[in-house]
């Protein structure tokens, strides 16, 4: 339980997914602590790791070392991977969405209510921080940023109380933000932390995650071969319903061209393929040792040879 930061989730469905192979070529779009990329590296692969954390960056150096030339790390966002593959094209690529375990763990990064530390939930670090969203956003805006994003039925009450905190002092500090959250939205017991979704909205808010993946997800389309793979984890609704309505879309499910009404356009050729049952989730054992295979679900399809989808 305690090496689960360093567990990559669904590793082994994962590298099936991707069919990876000696002499394939791959993005892996969220390197964190490198889990993905080391496995696509031992199964014979080459990578092209990116991640918009500079400490990821820094820590991966080691490996980009040991890989011996078939590994290159870039720091970016994955919604630019364009930008860093210049033309080359890709067998398979592999997202991982969400917090790195590591990000959680840094009481100094602000994710996590566990530590009290800075309000910052900064993956890239610049820009605004989860300390401006919180002190700057009208009550409105914010109760619908927390309502969206956190899914949380309480987010005009949270709203509300962290206005009235903000007016004596700024809040600064992820405890304090807890505290204030817990007080306006007391749980029971046996549920998750009170503050659970309101830090989870504002993680995505501050990041703009959710742009950042589809925006990532159509890059890929573009990026990949004909019968090359996308593989996708997620960890919660928000990124799964993403994930799910994209490769439905693309795939053509629940598509019928010989239902079309006369002068109907058809719709476009599928540019993916889904194969197997999905979404694929952990086992028990994983789910055992690493707790945050638990939420996790793995979504991948088969690029097609039609072309990718003008956005």
């Amino acid at each position: 339980m305690s090496d689960a930061r360093h567990i990559p989730v669904l590793l082994a469905e994962v590298l099936d997914a991707l069919d990876v192979a000696p002499g394939k070529t791959f993005i892996d779009g969220t390197f964190g602590a490198g889990g993905y990329t080391r496995g696509i590296l031992e199964r014979g692969g080459d990578v092209l790791a990116l991640d918009r954390d500079p400490t990821a960056i820094a820590a991966g150096q080691d490996l980009v070392a040991e890989a011996g030339g078939r590994l290159k790390l870039v720091e970016t966002r994955f919604s630019r991977m364009e930008q860093v593959a210049a033309d080359q094209k890709f067998d398979g690529i592999a997202l991982d969405i969400g917090v790195s375990s590591m990000q959680f763990d840094e009481a100094e990064r602000g994710f996590s209510f566990r530590f009290d530390g800075p309000l910052d939930m900064r993956m890239s670090r610049n820009g605004r921080s989860a300390a401006d969203l919180v002190n700057e956003t009208e009550q409105d805006d914010l109760a619908n940023l927390i309502y969206l994003y956190g899914e949380e039925r309480a987010s005009r009450r949270i709203a509300r109380a962290i206005c009235i905190e903000r007016a004596k002092a700024p809040i600064l500090t992820t405890l304090r933000l807890a505290e204030i959250v817990a007080r306006a939205n007391p749980s029971r017991p046996q549920d998750i932390h009170p503050a659970t979704r309101t830090f989870q909205a504002l993680r995505i808010a501050v990041n703009e995650e959710l742009d950042e993946f589809s925006r990532a997800l159509e890059a890929a389309e573009r990026l990949l071969k004909p019968g090359g793979r996308l593989a996708v984890v997620t960890f919660h609704s928000l990124e799964d319903r993403i994930a799910k309505k994209f490769f439905g879309d693309r795939s053509g499910r629940g598509r019928a061209a010989s239902r079309l009404l006369p002068g109907e356009i058809p719709p476009p050729e599928p540019t993916f393929a889904l194969h197997g049952r999905q979404p694929v989730a952990a086992g028990y054992e994983e789910s055992l040792k690493n707790p945050r295979a638990r939420s996790a679900k793995l979504r991948w399809a088969e690029r097609l040879a039609s072309p990718a989808r003008e956005v």
